[in-house]
């Protein structure tokens, strides 16, 4: 029996593949895109998404970071001054000590990626205010202690009012914008900020640790 020649071959399948895979891609792409430029989900912190005043993605990234934000504050907001400086043991940060190194991380992260300053090459002033809480280590445990509950939330709010500030001025352009940063690797804006959230969900964990094993 004679074999009919099979006009598709393999190379022209594939590639008529890829472009429909490309097309099928994009469009969802596209409507997301479309869709999500009309969405607030300013109101709701559960509601994860584009927020009024801020770019779609820069406004999702936010979105994320005040939860995460929301979940500390009512983790910690009723602790006193002896629990927020209680410690385990010698070598374990207080509860103060974490939130003020928050503070100190949201603070670096500013001006490495808002006013593009190398890690680390920041003013001596800014050091003398921040590296102490940014270590933490056998200083901050000699240092940070005997401030309210108060005196941290009001830290980390006045540092993220600036966060605030300065992703209004950005957007999904500037959130894409990449350097080499962790591990020497090509990083984009959104990465960075996205370690300011998940940094800060680690030391939440660890402060509800603590509070577990507080004295009674």
């Amino acid at each position: 029996m004679k074999k009919v020649p099979n006009t598709t071959t393999r190379r022209n399948f594939l590639k008529g593949s890829s472009i429909l895979a490309a097309g099928i891609a994009a469009t969802p792409l596209i409507s997301f895109a479309n869709e999500t430029s009309n969405i607030d989900t300013s109101d709701n912190i559960y509601l994860v998404g584009p927020q009024k005043g801020y770019s779609p993605q820069v406004g999702t990234l936010l979105s994320t970071m005040t939860m995460m934000r929301a979940w500390v504050i009512r983790t910690v907001k009723d602790l006193t001054v002896e629990q927020l400086d209680f410690q385990i043991d010698e070598q374990s940060n207080s509860i103060g000590a974490m939130l003020l190194h928050l503070a100190a991380t949201e603070r670096y992260y500013q001006l490495n990626t808002f006013d593009q300053i190398s890690w680390g090459k920041w003013d001596d002033d800014i050091k003398k205010e921040w590296d102490i809480a940014s270590g933490l280590g056998k200083k901050g445990r000699e240092i940070i202690k005997g401030n309210s509950v108060d005196y941290y939330l009001q830290t980390l709010n006045e540092v993220r009012e600036i966060t605030k500030k300065e992703f209004a001025k950005r957007d999904d352009k500037w959130i894409m914008k990449s350097e080499p940063f962790f591990g020497n690797q090509p990083t984009n804006n959104y990465a960075k900020w996205f370690h300011v959230c998940e940094h800060e969900s680690n030391h939440r964990g660890q402060i509800k640790f603590i509070i577990k094993r507080l004295p009674a």
